[in-house]
């Protein structure tokens, strides 16, 4: 089995990270969002967490900027609770396997439905 330190980092950064959103950043522009993923270079120093949105209404780039401005308490709060020699810079990307996976679908009824 090859578990790397990065997945492990990664795995735990997600929790961490979804847990401080839920309970401690209460900046408005973050509305109903799910941590999709997370992915950690292999030296630790970069990490990239994916969301998506819950409201299919919701504005991608707001929720964007509200992740944005909260980074720096995250990274913080991520310092102190993996103790970690080398935290990790954090990168907030919307994830658009959702609405590509909506989009196929919806071809794929079109497709359906002209037979």
């Amino acid at each position: 089995m090859d578990y790397k330190r990065s997945d492990r980092v990664g795995d735990l950064l997600l929790e961490l990270v979804s847990e401080l959103l839920s309970r401690e950043v209460s900046d408005p522009r973050i509305g109903p969002i799910t941590l999709t993923g997370v992915e950690v270079s292999k030296d630790l120093r970069r990490a990239r967490i994916y969301f998506t949105l819950l409201s299919p209404g919701g504005d991608k780039a707001e929720v964007l900027s509200g992740l944005k401005s909260a980074t720096g308490y995250i990274r913080g709060k991520v310092a102190k609770e993996l103790k970690l020699r080398l935290v990790p810079t954090i990168e907030f990307v919307y994830d658009e396997s959702r609405d590509q996976a909506r989009r196929i679908e919806d071809l794929l009824q079109q497709v359906k439905k002209e037979r």
